[in-house]
C-alpha cells in the first residue's frame, strides 16, 4: 500500500509542477499577459474546481481495482435534479444543493452493492448504471437549460471568492484535504487500500472487501454529487450536458497523477496536480482556439503514456525483485552447500 503527500514528492510530482510552470508561462506569454489577469486568473480557478472534484471520485474506486464510468452521469442527475426541485416544484435553493449530494452517495452505494450482489466487474456494472442515469437526467431536464436566476441565492456561492480565490476552488481544495486525511489516518482507509492492494491478504487480516467496494463507489458517488452541486452553483444554466464531457477528466487526473490502475496507492497531491495539467490544456484550447477534439486528444494521449511507462515501470522493478530473489536464492544453496563441505570434512 502506497501513500503519496507532498512531503513525499517523487520525480512524477515534480514534472506536473514543472508542467504547470512552463504551461502558464506559455499561455502568459501567448495572451500578451492576459492569462495572469486578474478576471482570466478568476476564471481559470474557478473552472478548476469540478476536474479535481471528478478526479478524487475516479482516485477512491482506482485505489480499491475499480473503475466508476458513472461519474458524469451521477453528477449530471444529481445537478438536474436539484434545479427542476428549485425551479419547478418549488424547493428551497440550499434544500436542492443537498439533494444533489443525498443522490450522489446513494447512486454510488448502489453502485457497490451490485459490484458486490452481482460479483461483476465495477467497469460493467457503472457502464449500465451510467446508461440508466442518462435517461434519468434526460427525463427530468429534456432539451431545455434551466436558468440559474431560479437559484440566485446558491449561485452567489459560485461566484464568490474567499482568501481572493473562488470558493468553490477552495471548497474542492478542503475536499482534497479531507480524503487525503481520511486514507492517512483512519483505519477505513486504510482498509480501502488493504483491500486494493490484495484482496485475499486483506481477508486473511480481517478486513471484509465486501464493505471496501461498498464504502469507495459511495465515497466516489457522494463526491461526483458534489461536483454536480458546484455545476449547479456555477453555471449560468444546468440541461442534459452537465457532466457529459468529465468521463475522461475524472480518469486522466488519478492516473496522471501518480495512481495505479491495479489498486492500492491513491495519490490526492498528483490527483490535484493533473487536474491543474487538464485545466491548463483547456485554456490552451481556448487561447489558440482550437477543436474541443484535440482536448480529448492531447489527454488521451497523456494517459496512454503514462500508464505505458508506468506499466515499463512496474515489469523493471519485478525484473529486479526477481533477479534479487534468484541472488538471494543462490547464495542460500551457496552457504549450503560450504556448511555441508565443512560437515563432511568434519567427520574425515
Amino acid at each position: 500500500m502506497k501513500f503519496k503527500l507532498p512531503a513525499t514528492m517523487g520525480s512524477q510530482y515534480l514534472v506536473l509542477i514543472a508542467t504547470i510552470v512552463l504551461g502558464a508561462i506559455l499561455l502568459g506569454v501567448s495572451s500578451g499577459g492576459n492569462f495572469f489577469g486578474p478576471v482570466s486568473m478568476q476564471t481559470f480557478f474557478q473552472f478548476l474546481a469540478v476536474p479535481i472534484l471528478i478526479g478524487l471520485a475516479q482516485m477512491i474506486t482506482l485505489a480499491v481495482g475499480q473503475l466508476n464510468l458513472a461519474i458524469g452521469a451521477i453528477g449530471g442527475v444529481a445537478a438536474c435534479l436539484a434545479a427542476v426541485m428549485v425551479a419547478d416544484w418549488g424547493f428551497n435553493p440550499w434544500l436542492g444543493g443537498l439533494v444533489a449530494l443525498v443522490v450522489g452517495a446513494v447512486a454510488g452505494i448502489a453502485n457497490g452493492i451490485l459490484v458486490v450482489v452481482t460479483k461483476i466487474n465495477g467497469f460493467i456494472v457503472t457502464l449500465a448504471t451510467m446508461t440508466v442515469l442518462l435517461g434519468v437526467q434526460y427525463a427530468l431536464v429534456n432539451t431545455r437549460t434551466i436558468s440559474a436566476d431560479n437559484w440566485k441565492s446558491v449561485a452567489a456561492l459560485g461566484k464568490a471568492s474567499w482568501f481572493g480565490l473562488p470558493a468553490i476552488f477552495v471548497i474542492a481544495i478542503i475536499v482534497a484535504v479531507m480524503v487525503g486525511l481520511a486514507f492517512k489516518f483512519t483505519t477505513t482507509g486504510r482498509h480501502l487500500l488493504a483491500s486494493g492492494d490484495n484482496e485475499h491478504a486483506a481477508t486473511l487480516a480481517g478486513i471484509s472487501n465486501d464493505r471496501s467496494l461498498t464504502i469507495a463507489h459511495g465515497a466516489s458517488g457522494l463526491i461526483a454529487g458534489f461536483a454536480g452541486f458546484i455545476s449547479f452553483t456555477s453555471l449560468p444554466g444546468v440541461n442534459q450536458s452537465v457532466g457529459g464531457d468529465w468521463l475522461l477528466s475524472s480518469f486522466a487526473a488519478p492516473i496522471i497523477g501518480g495512481v495505479s490502475l491495479t489498486g492500492g496507492t491513491v495519490a490526492v497531491f498528483g490527483t490535484v496536480l493533473a487536474a491543474f495539467v487538464v485545466r491548463l490544456v483547456d485554456s490552451a484550447r481556448a487561447e489558440f482556439q482550437l477543436a474541443p477534439a484535440w482536448v480529448n486528444l492531447v489527454i488521451g494521449a497523456v494517459i496512454l503514456g503514462t500508464v505505458a511507462l508506468g506499466r515499463l515501470r512496474e515489469t523493471r522493478e519485478t525484473a529486479k525483485a526477481g533477479m534479487l530473489r534468484a541472488r538471494v536464492a543462490n547464495h542460500r544453496i551457496n552457504a549450503a552447500a560450504v556448511e555441508n563441505t565443512a560437515a563432511e570434512e568434519v567427520k574425515l
